[in-house]
């Protein structure tokens, strides 16, 4: 008895999952972010390719 209660004033689990949602949360916004750099980032590129072209031809 006294090892359940022990295990249930325990906190240092319930920490590592806090530390572990915010870690997913923040992977999750970046992985969206670098979606929308990307496709801004190809455009630019495009937008270079486009002049580069132009000036060779």
């Amino acid at each position: 008895m006294r090892l359940l209660w022990s295990l249930s004033r325990r906190t240092d689990g319930a920490t590592a999952i806090e530390y572990g949602l915010i870690a997913a949360i923040i992977a999750v916004v970046l992985v969206a972010g670098f979606g929308g750099l990307s496709d801004s980032l190809v455009d630019v590129f495009d937008t270079i390719e486009g002049y580069l072209t132009d000036a060779m031809s």
